[in-house]
């Protein structure tokens, strides 16, 4: 199988878009360019209204992605959750893929025999640890967030440890929504390392907007500014994996 770099856009929030495009759309067109799109919802009080859920519903299935409802103490263990739960879900699909390109049929691979099945199965973990994973991070810095962002860091912390552990190569990029002067603000450039967030996170001013589609068009809008910067630098062009789900 070819080797590739797997994009994902994980989108941290507890509330509706208020704001700019809408969000479900921007998934749409995340996913059609092959970056899935996932969201972890933060409840408040223990409640999640119920708009606020189905936008989250909405923006990971257009995304192609996973979408969780979480309390705020269970939020590390979350993160790394559904960020390891979409890469085994775009593998599959890519799996799938290759099977159907060899069979020359429609099979999926639920579709196979168990011992077929278990074998494949072993391939998707094994390219779950050695795939290279370009992750861009959107967190929600409206007025209701102000109490979360501590946890937040510390769950984006977790989170690098647990995936540095893998053979592949990650870069992590990190987004707020809103800045300080503008709908969304870039606040980690391309790094394997998120450590450098523990002092930027105290700084970060909340505001009372939530732009998520204008945040999630950002997003995009820098991952194809990678992968252009990244053509002008080599001749080669990187593969892809593609998105299926």
């Amino acid at each position: 199988m070819k080797t590739g770099t797997l994009k994902q856009i994980l989108l941290i929030t507890d509330g509706c878009s208020n704001q700019g495009e809408d969000p479900v759309a921007m998934a749409a067109l995340a996913n059609e360019q092959g970056i899935t799109v996932n969201v972890i919802g933060v409840m408040e009080n223990d409640v999640i209204d119920e708009k606020g859920m189905n936008e989250i519903e909405g923006i990971a299935m257009s995304g192609g992605g996973v979408s969780q409802i979480v309390y705020s103490q269970t939020l590390s263990q979350t993160v790394q959750m559904v960020t390891r739960k979409a890469m085994t879900q775009t593998l599959q699909g890519v799996v799938n893929k290759e099977l159907q390109q060899i069979l020359g049929k429609s099979v999926l691979m639920d579709e196979l025999p168990p011992e077929q099945r278990g074998e494949v199965m072993e391939v998707v973990d094994e390219l779950g640890e050695t795939v290279d994973l370009n992750l861009l991070v959107l967190v929600d810095t409206s007025a209701s967030m102000k109490h979360k962002l501590q946890t937040v860091k510390e769950a984006l912390l977790d989170l690098s440890l647990s995936l540095n552990a893998r053979m592949g190569n990650n870069q992590f990029s990190v987004f707020v929504f809103p800045g300080k002067r503008k709908d969304v603000e870039k606040l980690l450039d391309w790094t394997p390392k998120l450590e450098s967030l523990t002092s930027i996170f105290s700084k970060l001013s909340v505001g009372g907007i939530t732009p998520t589609g204008p945040a999630i068009k950002e997003a995009l809008a820098y991952f194809n500014k990678k992968r252009s910067l990244r053509g002008l630098l080599s001749n080669d062009d990187e593969q892809y994996f593609e998105e299926s789900v």
